[in-house]
């Protein structure tokens, strides 16, 4: 006779109303920076390719320029994947360590590059550690922050891509001016600046705690316990009071270990089919309209404008401090007015600048300048609607499969996406044709604008609310597990 399997144990604990009860502090800035500055490394990355220096050294045409940046995305979706379900399974912390370090490597080996064949494989390994991050660092940023701030710190903190763009189109500016660097070395140089700054950020990682909610639901509450004592510690030494805790907030929940696949299933198609639909229509139009424009700028602006290379920096600088405005600008009103109408709102006002922008451009009547300056106010929305999509996705679904779940959509939409930068360098062509690109802005900002109208409509409300209010954990125990007749869940 075969012995039964010995049951979970449950425990009955405070550690999610604790987080989100915390006041803002100098703990919460370490977390921002310490685990924020992962899609820096990303705006980063993706603006020195977009700058494309590295074209005339390896025989590259603008196709293959896109297809480098194809890779890259194709590198994302294989580390999400993989580096996902890692992530729910081993925790956060070791994965966005390991997933950094990876990011370092093919980075730092892609700037040694001389052939096609071996920048594309470098860049997919690149990819990989960014895809990784994506997975882990929104799975804990939203974990760890406090409830009442969660939107607008996420927000911001996806929004730094931007600030990691700018830093790149000035290192563009820099390492391609030939007066300065040989053309041949430039942009090798400047493939290494994201490794430099990696190094910074896992020193800095080493001193940021586990989740506390993953800790809880993976029997380790005393370890959940414990750091929550830290951090509240660490707080009343910075002169700030804690809160009592809301004791009716307590849930009971017990260990679980793997989610099989069957039962991510489940959630996804059965119990949450309306959440998935708006997660992977959110993923997939973000993605496809800011890979259509990012990898190829550069292009336009040399193609049709005469702009030089070390010149097309110049003015993506401008159109990057844009983009980091309207997340940092932006980001407030998802928690005071809400998820759902800001969607709709950032992502509408995104396609209809772009569409207006694609009829002028198709007129003849705008020049790089002010082309950018469109681009610039149409990506001001839109910066704020794709951060959001990342923030959407990682609190509307159960904790024990956060990661996989963000590690899923962000790969569909990175899959769509993946084909823009390709299409887009095929459309551009060598400039003499303006129509093929008019008709694919038409195409980006009609995908944009019904992304923007499925979230209106189905979107989920969570401003200000726990984690666990949003979806209730696999873990949590029923009021019928746990022996009680009232017929209520464990949430007290």
């Amino acid at each position: 006779m075969s012995t039964p399997a010995p049951k979970a144990k449950e425990v009955t604990s405070l550690v999610p109303a604790r987080m989100d009860r915390l006041p803002w502090s100098r703990f919460h800035w370490l977390i921002v920076v310490g685990l924020g500055f992962s899609w820096i490394l990303d705006g980063l990355e993706v603006q020195i390719v977009a700058a494309n220096g590295f074209a005339k050294t390896l025989g590259m045409g603008p196709v293959e320029v896109g297809l480098a940046g194809t890779f890259y995305l194709l590198g994302q979706v294989c580390g999400a994947l993989f580096f996902g379900r890692l992530t729910d399974r081993l925790g956060r912390k070791k994965l966005f360590l390991v997933s950094l370090a990876v990011y370092l490597v093919g980075s730092g080996i892609a700037g040694l590059s001389f052939a096609p064949w071996f920048f594309y494989i470098w860049r997919f390994v690149a990819g990989a550690g960014i895809g990784g991050e994506y997975a882990a660092i929104n799975s804990a940023i939203d974990e760890i922050i406090p409830s009442k701030y969660r939107g607008r710190v996420d927000i911001a903190i996806n929004g730094t891509y931007w600030g990691g763009a700018a830093l790149g189109a000035v290192a563009s500016v820099v390492f391609l001016n030939t007066e300065i660097f040989p053309q041949d070395l430039g942009w090798r140089l400047s493939f290494f600046i994201g490794p430099v700054l990696g190094l910074l950020l896992i020193y800095m990682r080493r001193h940021i705690p586990e989740s506390p909610r993953w800790q809880m639901t993976h029997g380790r509450e005393e370890e959940a316990e414990r750091n929550v004592d830290q951090i509240e510690e660490r707080i009343r030494n910075e002169g700030k009071e804690v809160p009592p805790v809301d004791e009716s907030k307590a849930i009971t929940v017990k260990e679980y270990g793997r989610v099989p696949f069957l039962v991510i299933a489940k959630v996804l198609f059965k119990k949450y089919p309306r959440r998935t639909f708006v997660g992977v229509t959110m993923m997939v139009t973000q993605s496809f309209l800011y890979n259509a424009i990012f990898f190829t700028y550069a292009l336009v602006l040399e193609n049709f404008y005469d702009t030089p290379p070390a010149s097309a920096g110049q003015y993506f600088i401008v159109f990057a401090v844009g983009n980091l405005a309207g997340a940092l600008l932006l980001g407030h009103f998802f928690d005071t007015w809400g998820r759902r109408r800001m969607l709709f709102g950032t992502y509408v006002l995104a396609g209809l600048i772009l569409l207006v922008s694609a009829f002028l451009f198709n007129a003849d009547v705008l020049n790089a300048g002010t082309h950018t300056a469109f681009w610039c106010a149409s990506f001001f929305f839109a910066s704020a609607g794709a951060s959001a999509a990342y923030l959407t996705v990682s609190e509307i679904f159960p904790l024990e499969l956060r990661s996989q779940v963000i590690s899923y959509v962000f790969s569909v939409g990175q899959l769509v996406g993946a084909i823009a930068p390709t299409l887009y360098g095929a459309l551009i062509g060598d400039g003499t044709d303006r129509t093929p690109l008019f008709w694919g802005y038409v195409l980006g900002s009609a995908v944009m604008m019904f992304g923007g109208v499925v979230c209106g409509i189905f979107g989920v409300s969570a401003a200000g609310k726990s984690l666990e209010d949003i979806a209730d954990p696999l873990s949590l125990v029923s009021d019928a597990e746990a022996g009680v007749t009232s017929g209520n869940t464990s949430k007290r």
